[in-house]
């Protein structure tokens, strides 16, 4: 079943030629693609087994949900994105602007530790649990065993972002490895420890303590590997294996200890400094910030920006404040799932919803998120409310992380410290965030559409597939067969049937009545949907989507309706062809399986307005009522 998925999946993201990185995190397949342009995003979502697929901070998410680490696995099955190996293109860091790269580098980094830091801050957690309630002696040899084994991860942390960021940017892991090694070699904590002046060659090694540190190392093994790939240019192969090393560990240990080191601890603690300030002057206002606001962030992906800033804070002060208000958010968005699953009479949502409160009450809440309560508008925003709720009663209480961990029933433990000393608090909050949540979808209600609640829009639009519809020109030029487009996605029809068009004018207008689907930053290409269901995709010129909207001049944006003849772009042909590249535009079906036929017409020159594709529609069927 995963294999099958996993081939699905890599299809249509356009192939693994199409494919700079993949990893994953609890529940994405997190790409970034070459061309995002060549993946077809309405397939995806319509494939059983993926909830959905997000673009956010340079990265093609696909949301698969629990299941995303065997779809991983199989993907590294037959092909070689989930290996080791440096068949990024090294442009990669260079797309996006300066925040998509930041968080496409911070998730990549740490997304591959979220289990075992969940498992280890879990029972982390129970061992605080257990010295509070005297169920283990902290002094005993029992408790001090299992101390070592969930406090190694948080402690040797930088060993564990020294692999993951070699990963990242195709560094040696070994050397990163040793690099790291350094900085927690005994030698070297007893410096620091006892205070010992310390100098390199004269220079001045201000030491700080790096157990459970994150920017120091990430800092260095970024700058390890550039300086890795100039040495391996240069040396030759025959002595490269351990010249490189030994210039990389030569260099890169003392620059760490004299700049990375100081540099990276102060920027951390300068911004985990900044976010308490901002606490302290009102836990309730903050709680309630991030108790609302937190799935907005999981949604676009910049929750993993606060990820480093809750482990400093545990690392300099042994425990975080701000974290446990998103917990809030993650209750709420539980209890409006199971809301939904209360009131619908739809039995596919019933089951949904229910599968979804599941999952989420254990952390996973993209299931509920993308599943349920997004797609029906008012239970989101009730779980927004209920989370804000949550949040500033949990902050108010001065509840506190003591480990780190997605927030869930199960590392529930990971908020008790001393004395339990907040957590009756996060209990109350997270009970709140629920009720309230609950509470107020079942009082706002939504959109139930039953299978026998059919209203006269749908049934209207239900006898429209037993005609043809037509798709008129969005664009006056000389006709073309969509096999003899420069494109292997498009001359194979892999993303779908329909036309190609030279154009003569540089405007293109709606074809249909319906919605703007897809409107792309870089305004090289639109997606839209008729009102009778035929997904379409202008793709003006091959590869402009590397001009970066230069030349391009959207008039549109998604969700937008659009009749026949509106402006939906205009593009310089003339600034196009003088920067090299074919003004060819695809004009596809992207949902071209859902019709008998999809014929393109013989003219060889059309006019806005022609008719051009002729769509043959398949019979009514029962599960489309549904």
């Amino acid at each position: 079943m995963y294999n099958e998925l996993a081939k699905k999946i890599i299809k249509l993201v356009g192939g693994e030629g199409n494919v700079h990185s993949l990893v994953h995190c609890a529940t994405r397949l997190r790409f970034v693609l070459k061309d995002e342009s060549k993946a077809d995003t309405t397939k995806l979502e319509n494939t059983d087994g993926i909830i959905t697929v997000k673009r956010s901070g340079g990265q093609y998410q696909v949301v698969i949900g629990n299941d995303v680490s065997q779809v991983y696995q199989a993907i590294g099955t037959f092909t070689d994105l989930t290996s080791d190996s440096k068949k990024a293109d090294k442009d990669q860091q260079k797309s996006g602007n300066m925040l998509s790269r930041a968080i496409d580098v911070i998730s990549s980094i740490f997304a591959p530790l979220l289990g075992v830091m969940a498992g280890a801050g879990i029972l982390k957690g129970l061992l605080l649990i257990s010295d509070n309630l005297g169920w283990l002696d902290s002094a005993g040899t029992t408790y001090t065993i299992l101390y070592a084994a969930a406090d190694s991860f948080f402690y040797f942390l930088p060993l564990l972002l020294a692999v993951t960021t070699a990963r990242k940017f195709n560094g040696n892991i070994f050397v990163a490895l040793t690099i790291a090694g350094a900085l927690l070699y005994p030698t070297i904590v007893t410096l620091f420890e006892e205070g010992t002046d310390t100098s390199f060659f004269g220079i001045p090694v201000v030491l700080m303590k790096y157990a459970s540190t994150v920017l120091p190392i990430i800092f260095s093994i970024i700058l390890m590997s550039k300086l890795e790939n100039i040495c391996n240019r240069f040396i030759h192969q025959s002595v490269r294996n351990f010249v490189t090393p030994l210039i990389l560990l030569t260099i890169m240990v003392p620059v760490t200890l004299i700049v990375f080191g100081p540099l990276g601890v102060n920027i951390g603690n300068g911004i985990a400094s900044g976010l308490l300030a901002v606490f302290n002057f009102s836990p309730l206002l903050f709680g309630a910030l991030l108790g609302g606001g937190w799935q907005l962030l999981v949604i676009f992906g910049v929750h993993w920006g606060l990820a480093p800033v809750f482990i400093n804070n545990i690392a300099v002060n042994g425990s975080d404040p701000l974290k446990p208000a998103a917990a809030a958010s993650i209750f709420a968005q539980t209890g409006a799932a199971l809301a939904v699953m209360i009131k619908t009479r739809n039995k596919k949502m019933k089951a949904l919803s229910g599968s979804a409160t599941i999952t989420a009450l254990f952390g996973i809440t993209e299931p509920a998120i993308y599943g349920v309560t997004l797609p029906l508008k008012k239970p989101f925003i009730a779980g927004i409310i209920g989370g804000a709720v949550g949040g500033a009663i949990i902050a108010q209480a001065g509840t506190k992380a003591f480990a780190s961990g997605a927030p869930g029933l199960l590392t529930l433990p990971i908020f008790y410290g001393p004395g339990g000393e907040g957590f009756p608090g996060l209990l109350i909050g997270i009970a709140a965030a629920f009720a309230v949540s609950v509470i107020l979808t079942l009082i706002l209600g939504f959109d139930d559409k039953t299978e026998t609640n059919i209203d006269k829009k749908e049934t209207e639009d239900t006898l429209t597939l037993q005609q043809n519809e037509i798709i008129s020109s969005p664009l006056s030029g000389r006709v073309t067969a969509l096999q003899n487009v420069d494109d292997p996605a498009f001359a194979s029809e892999a993303m779908g049937k329909g036309i190609a068009i030279e154009p003569t004018a540089g405007k293109v207008v709606s074809p249909i009545d319906g919605e703007v689907t897809v409107a792309f930053k870089t305004k090289h290409a639109i997606g839209l949907t008729s009102d009778h269901g035929a997904e379409i995709l202008i793709h003006v010129g091959i590869d402009t989507v590397q001009l970066d909207g230069k030349h391009f001049t959207l008039h549109v944006q998604q969700g937008d309706r659009v009749k026949p003849g509106d402006l939906l772009l205009e593009f310089d042909m003339e600034g196009i062809k003088a920067a090299g590249f074919s003004l060819t535009t695809p004009i596809i079906i992207t949902n071209s399986s859902s019709y008998i036929s999809v014929t393109r017409t013989e003219a060889a020159k059309v006019e806005i307005g022609d008719e051009v594709i002729n769509l043959m529609l398949r019979e009514i069927t029962e599960e489309k009522i549904s």
